[in-house]
């Protein structure tokens, strides 16, 4: 059976930091990502790993967060720095496992497994 539960989120200041981690279980991804999700909006992927280590960043987030893989443990990792208001949601892990959807590493229906989601919340 495929999990995959995130960890980490939680309320923080603006200009702090979180680390959110997502323990996947029962599947070897070719590429994860990162979505996250407020209220009334469409999800939005915000950052990517491939199994071979390249990693790909929505602009809002470029220069702010890290995504990383730890193998070994097979959990995803996303480092956020510098965290803004605007970066308040509802986060979730997402797992593609064999990278025959569309290529594009944002779409959220190439992604079959799905985290429940943990919340981050950036108060001025």
């Amino acid at each position: 059976q495929v999990q995959l539960v995130e960890s980490g989120g939680g309320s923080v200041q603006a200009g702090g930091s979180l680390r959110l981690s997502c323990a996947v279980f029962g599947v070897t991804a070719y590429s994860m990502a990162w979505f996250r999700q407020v209220p009334g909006k469409e999800r939005e992927a915000i950052a990517s790993i491939k199994w071979s280590g390249t990693t790909t960043y929505a602009d809002s987030v470029k220069g702010r967060f890290t995504i990383s893989k730890d193998h070994a443990k097979n959990t995803l990792y996303l480092q956020m720095n510098l965290l803004k208001p605007e970066d308040t949601a509802m986060y979730y892990c997402a797992a593609d496992s064999d990278g025959s959807g569309s290529g594009l590493w944002y779409m959220s229906r190439d992604y079959e497994y799905w985290g429940q989601g943990t919340q981050v919340t950036v108060s001025s």
